[in-house]
């Protein structure tokens, strides 16, 4: 089985299904954005702040459903800062649960493996009781920071595919 290319910001210039969502939604004063490196590849950063509740910064892509039968993981080619972030997809966009995986970035280049099977259901920040991803098609995936405590961040995103 050959790999599942979810998306080379490298390879296109047109980014405008990437949507930037930051605890604003419910009240928050997080910021960020999502800019290109001089090599094409996609920089989301910004700061997040506690203010009013708030603790979240998100990039999000919304596309029609892939089938991705007989993929067992995500591989990210990303730069970090050192900070942890969240990697979430949504079989659906109208379900609640997001499926997420926390990896920490290293500071220089990586692959993050993400097992599919080792994602967790969660709704606004709490684990739900329901049982780890298992879906056979996706419609979102979104890089997320959420750690708690108020900091500048900076992640540099390459490919993202699936195996």
């Amino acid at each position: 089985m050959s790999k599942l290319l979810l998306y080379d910001f490298s390879a296109t210039t047109d980014w405008s299904a990437w949507e930037v969502e930051n605890d604003v939604v419910m009240g928050g004063n997080s910021s960020s954005k999502l800019e290109r490196s001089d090599e094409g590849n996609a920089i989301f950063k910004g700061s997040v702040s506690l203010e009013n509740n708030g603790g979240f910064a998100s990039v999000q892509y919304h596309f029609p459903s892939k089938n991705i039968k007989g993929y067992k993981k995500a591989l990210i080619l990303l730069k970090g800062d050192g900070k942890s972030y969240q990697f979430r997809m949504k079989a659906n966009l109208q379900d609640r649960a997001s499926y997420i995986y926390t990896f920490k970035t290293t500071g220089d280049w990586q692959t993050v493996e993400v097992p599919l099977k080792e994602m967790e259901p969660v709704f606004r920040g709490n684990k739900l009781d329901l049982p780890n991803f298992s879906a056979e098609t996706i419609q979102e995936i979104r890089f997320l920071i959420g750690n708690k405590k108020a900091e500048d961040f900076r992640l540099e995103i390459d490919k993202i595919e699936l195996e």
